[in-house]
């Protein structure tokens, strides 16, 4: 079976179907062969299985598997979460779980299994096996400055699906070849898989290894790490213990599902009761450190997707505008500007100059901008 518009990728499975963990493997060992940018495999009841490509649905042709049925779906789902006893509670309490998969020497993942009209469906995000730099990435060389910081939160933010996981590790691996310091991650679930280098990194993973962030960091805090890597701030309280590691001199990455700066701080904020709200924006402009906003757009020649990021650097003039009361984004894209000389830079800007390069086109540029009218009205002078 294949999606209108779309032409299937053929791919053999190797060997006989058979029952258990070997047939999943081999299923997603096949889905993996069906390009070699795959970045996220779909399995979901009576459709074919399905890869994402520069973030397109494929779906795959498999010789013996036509379209999944709910069993299917089922099965497969109960190989991934395996005995995770957790897991199974969290599915059948929540109708979600995360867990992490492996195929040795071949690829890790981030699994999310959900119920949907009663049955299971199976998103699975690929995971690189070798952490990527800044140079793969296309991340601004200003960011290597974030190794060198001592204290301070710095935040990797963007939509579901930007590559704010694979930031975030080459901002830790910068830091574990750097310095010499006691790390600790806490991830829902474990992604990139660090090596000690100079630095010593322990890594925890939600439901194995703690049942919450919030505990999880204030254990940290006893375990003598100079920098903390928090997977995903969720909650108030998260955020609030985020604060307090940041106050207490370590150094904390972490991430957020927002769109830009402004939107960061203010969901940062926002968070909190109004009583606490001018309390936390003084704590934030002391503590927060950068800002790593990203999004990726389709290049003009469809050959893949292009990051572009803007990049918020606390100094006097952003600390004035974070501990204000009121949000105030034209104020605070002005300050960026001031700053580029210290590495600051807007994603409007940045996405005029992928246009000009003509590495998009114009109709990608208004539709990922921030401010289409004013892209648009920049870019007729």
């Amino acid at each position: 079976m294949a999606t209108a518009g779309k032409s299937p990728i053929s791919v053999n499975l190797d060997g006989a179907p058979s029952a258990g963990k070997t047939a999943t493997a081999g299923l997603l060992s096949a889905m993996l062969r069906a390009h070699d940018k795959v970045s996220d495999l779909i399995l979901s009841p009576g459709r074919p299985p399905q890869v994402q490509v520069y973030g397109q649905l494929l779906p795959v042709e498999i010789a013996g598997v036509t379209q999944l049925g709910s069993d299917d779906t089922r099965r497969i789902a109960a190989d991934l979460i395996g005995d995770n006893q957790q897991a199974i509670a969290t599915l059948r309490e929540q109708g979600s779980c995360d867990v992490s998969y492996s195929l040795p020497g071949l690829a890790r993942f981030r699994v999310n299994v959900f119920i949907q009209r009663g049955s299971c469906a199976v998103v699975m995000r690929v995971i690189p096996t070798a952490i990527p730099d800044f140079a793969s990435l296309r991340l601004p060389e200003a960011l290597s400055e974030v190794a060198k910081l001592r204290d301070g939160i710095v935040l990797v933010t963007g939509p579901v699906g930007s590559g704010k996981s694979s930031t975030l590790a080459v901002l830790l691996d910068s830091i574990n070849r750097d310095r010499s310091y006691h790390v600790i991650t806490i991830e829902d679930p474990i992604e990139f898989l660090h090596n000690h280098k100079n630095s010593t990194i322990h890594q925890r993973e939600l439901h194995s290894d703690t049942p919450s962030f919030s505990l999880a960091l204030r254990s940290a805090m006893r375990q003598a790490p100079k920098v903390i890597l928090v997977g995903d701030m969720r909650d108030r309280e998260t955020m609030e213990t985020v604060l307090e590691a940041a106050e207490t001199g370590h150094l904390v990455l972490s991430s957020l599902n927002t769109m830009d700066a402004a939107k960061t701080l203010e969901r940062f904020v926002g968070a909190f009761d109004a009583t606490e709200q001018q309390s936390i924006r003084e704590r934030l402009g002391k503590t927060l450190r950068y800002v790593i906003c990203q999004r990726l757009l389709p290049k003009l020649d469809r050959s893949g997707r292009v990051p572009a990021v803007e990049i918020l650097k606390v100094d006097a003039n952003i600390r004035q505008y974070i501990e204000k009361t009121g949000p105030e984004s034209e104020t605070l894209l002005a300050a960026m500007k001031a700053g580029a000389k210290e590495g600051m830079q807007s994603f409007d800007s940045e996405i005029a100059k992928l246009l000009q390069s003509g590495v998009i086109d114009l109709d990608t540029a208004l539709a990922y901008a921030s401010n289409p009218v004013g892209l648009g009205q920049e870019l007729a002078k």
